[in-house]
């Protein structure tokens, strides 16, 4: 892309996670103009256009299709990633996908082959990967992988099919931070299977690492955790909020909430800014994006993995929402 030449994006999809984190951040970028936003609900995509001083709303998905854009935002729900990706490709626009990039893994593996094909930038925004004290905790191993990581995200309430929903983000942090997956133990327990009580699995990687992955739906409230060991270091990644580097003589770390005289964000916290920026960027210079669709296909390989050890529904086919 040339130098100095705004990014012209589109956004489909106005609903929470759009106004809490994409909107906010793609307004406040200089670099991006925020040209075309699309809702089957006119009405939300308008609002959202007033809100962030977007060009334009969109009336139809072909309206936003022709408009003058480099890339778009697909924030739409979970069970129709397919029918708008294929056609964003088809454009020759580059996209950010928010997760899952689908409910089954034949179309996970369908649309990471298209992207592929496409040549273009198609990237899921699995945003733990970037939130600053998951990086500094595994920044700390300089290089190393930790011999045993240990993610638990657990949440005070169940949901339809919660360890593909939410738990996801730990398994696809797993797997950033140890490789790739060689040996599966799982284990869940559940009245209903597609709202499950817990799930927790075992994984062995390439190279010996160990990973444990716990996911409670009946936490008291929302906890997310990790913890890494390896080569002399602990460090610890504490509800996105802070962290902890543990040596043989001493300790390190820092808390985000202080940060900016108490106004750290949670856009930032949970790194949501970082991965839009991510994707912004390799826009600009054509870099592979770090959550590339084929890198996400292998997250939800794994997770189709673990589900079936689990004895829960698996990936093989689009389960109806209840």
């Amino acid at each position: 892309m040339e130098t100095g030449k705004k990014v012209k994006v589109g956004v489909i999809g106005t609903g929470a996670i759009a106004n809490i984190a994409h909107f906010p951040v793609l307004s406040s970028l200089p670099e991006v103009s925020l040209q075309a936003i699309y809702d089957i609900q006119y009405e939300k995509a308008l609002e959202a256009k007033n809100r962030y001083g977007a060009a334009m709303a969109c009336r139809t998905i072909d309206e936003f299709l022709n408009q003058d854009l480099d890339c778009a935002v697909l924030l739409t729900p979970k069970t129709v990633r397919k029918e708008y990706l294929v056609p964003l490709m088809e454009r020759k626009l580059d996209i950010l996908c928010e997760k899952p990039l689908s409910m089954t893994l034949k179309e996970c593996d369908y649309l990471a082959n298209e992207a592929e094909k496409s040549g273009k930038i198609v990237m899921v925004a699995f945003n733990r990967r970037f939130a600053p004290c998951n990086r500094q905790a595994a920044a700390a191993f300089e290089g190393k992988k930790p011999h045993l990581v240990i993610a638990n995200k657990s949440r005070e309430f169940k949901e339809f099919r919660g360890t593909l929903e939410n738990a996801i983000h730990m398994v696809d942090l797993l797997r950033h931070i140890l490789g790739e997956c060689e040996k599966v133990e799982a284990q869940a327990v559940f009245t209903d299977p597609f709202y499950e009580d817990l799930c927790t699995a075992q994984l062995q990687f390439a190279g010996g690492g160990i990973g444990i992955l716990t996911a409670s739906r009946e936490a008291g409230q929302w906890r997310e955790h990790v913890e890494m060991y390896g080569s002399g270091i602990t460090a610890i990644s504490d509800n996105l909020d802070s962290y902890k580097i543990i040596y043989p003589d001493k300790e390190v770390g820092q808390t985000m909430t202080p940060m900016r005289q108490g106004w750290c964000r949670v856009v930032e916290r949970l790194g949501f800014e970082p991965c839009i920026k991510h994707f912004i960027h390799c826009v600009q210079t054509r870099e592979t994006p770090l959550t590339s669709a084929q890198d996400a296909f292998k997250t939800h390989e794994l997770m189709d993995r673990i589900l079936r050890t689990a004895g829960l529904p698996d990936l093989s086919q689009e389960w109806p929402v209840k």
